[in-house]
């Protein structure tokens, strides 16, 4: 154990050892009549002693603390304490995060899913028994390799060096397709990922056999139904009918025609789900012409109700896409405001450009969606309140297809809405889709009065 001369202060300790060795020189000066010598003497033999100290304290670091530290004062056993006390602090540490990585390590490996720690180069460091088999790398070839020289996907190399981790990227795992990963990055540490990565096969192809069942269960009765329509159709003009019957008769060709357009909507969306995203039409699409062509269907669709429908539209503003998409996308937010909005209510539609992109909005005066549905409103079937929605002829898909082509186009939807006062839904797309036709930077806008 060290001598612990800390009960004073260790540089009066060292005063009062240099003052003893000069005593002792003087004192022996006066003795053997040479002070100056012997002074000289007891000043080498305390630099001797101070170099001695100094050797065993370098000695004690060279072989790692391990050993007990060396018995000394003053300053010197001041030091060597502080130095044990911090080697013990850092050694408890060591042993407490060496605990943390093998119970990582060890619940890493039990994971179904593969894990891989990555470097700030993407570059190996470690990676789990799972990523060995859905991943098919090998220890240890693959350590110190990037992971996006293994796994080649573009979809995966795009994700990885995007710097977005907010969501998983799907990809499949050889050019077969016949396996479909789901990756996900945690960024953590000093530039360190944590890659995981798991296996969505069977996900893919449940989702692969409900998108085919919803579609050839969609197809199959469209033609019933479009005869059971027709007789209706022809029943209820027969001219003999009592009025009863009669208003039976237009009350199953509502209903016939309600189902007509969820059959019809569900074949848009079977057919938006089952294309390649890449394969979208990337042709010039006239969008002021397209929304025009919307606004004469609106107008119809609110006939008699009060409603009016302003319009702000830059006449010179196209996008690269689908046509028929976005017809469909334009058209189901547009029919949704009308239908939600009470009599004499008033709808917008603002189609602009700014320096994130271009944007098309519809704006309402509607009943307003509660905060608590508003992330769950591009759902298939989903309804606030089933009852309006049923009566105001809404089939519950709408915002799905809408969401749907906008994912086709590299765009994204965001709602705003305040119970009571109204609805705004604003399509962002992204400055690479804008085309611009026409005087260059030329903004016409029209505003329209009330119709009906």
């Amino acid at each position: 154990m060290l001598l612990d001369s800390r009960s004073g202060s260790p540089w009066k300790v060292e005063f009062w050892r240099l003052a003893g060795f000069i005593m002792a020189g003087l004192v022996l000066g006066a003795l053997f009549g040479h002070p100056a010598w012997m002074l000289v003497a007891a000043l080498s033999a305390y630099v001797a002693w101070q170099f001695r100290q100094l050797r065993r304290f370098h000695r004690w670091i060279q072989v790692g603390k391990r050993s007990d530290p060396p018995r000394a004062g003053g300053v010197w056993g001041d030091l060597i304490h502080e130095q044990y006390r911090l080697y013990q602090r850092s050694r408890r540490r060591k042993k407490k995060i060496a605990k943390l990585l093998n119970r990582f390590h060890e619940s890493s490996a039990a994971m179904p899913d593969a894990t891989v720690i990555l470097g700030g180069r993407f570059d190996i460091e470690w990676f789990n028994g799972a990523a060995i088999s859905l991943l098919e790398l090998e220890s240890p070839r693959d350590i110190g390799r990037r992971i996006t020289n293994l796994l080649r996907h573009p979809a995966f190399v795009r994700y990885m060096y995007s710097g977005d981790y907010s969501e998983a990227v799907e990809f499949p795992r050889g050019p077969d397709e016949r396996v479909m990963l789901s990756a996900r990055i945690v960024p953590y540490g000093d530039k360190q990922f944590l890659l995981s990565v798991r296996d969505v096969t069977r996900l893919h192809m449940l989702e692969s056999m409900r998108r085919d069942f919803v579609a050839n269960v969609s197809h199959e009765l469209r033609t019933p139904l479009t005869v059971i329509a027709g007789y209706l159709e022809a029943l209820a003009d027969e001219a003999s009918l009592e009025p009863e019957i009669r208003r039976s008769l237009r009350s199953m060709e509502s209903q016939a025609a309600r189902m007509r357009r969820i059959i019809e909507d569900l074949l848009t969306l079977s057919r938006l789900e089952t294309r390649d995203t890449t394969a979208t039409a990337q042709s010039p699409v006239s969008v002021p012409a397209l929304i025009h062509g919307i606004e004469e269907e609106a107008r119809m669709l609110m006939g008699e109700r009060g409603q009016s429908l302003s319009l702000d539209v830059d006449e010179t503003l196209w996008l690269r896409g689908s046509n028929t998409e976005l017809h469909s996308a334009f058209s189901n937010l547009v029919t949704n405001a009308i239908n939600y909005t009470p009599d004499g209510g008033t709808v917008s539609v603002h189609w602009h450009e700014d320096d994130q992109g271009a944007h098309f909005q519809v704006r309402d005066t509607g009943i307003g969606v509660p905060p608590q549905h508003i992330h769950r409103l591009t759902e298939r079937f989903y309804r606030v309140d089933s009852d309006r929605s049923r009566n105001s002829g809404g089939t519950g898909l709408g915002l799905a297809i809408v969401k749907h082509v906008l994912q086709r186009h590299g765009a994204r939807l965001q709602i705003e809405s305040t119970p009571g006062e109204g609805s705004t839904f604003t399509c962002h797309f992204g400055r690479e889709h804008i085309v611009r036709r026409g005087g260059e930077g030329s903004r016409a806008g029209r505003v329209k009065g009330a119709s009906g």
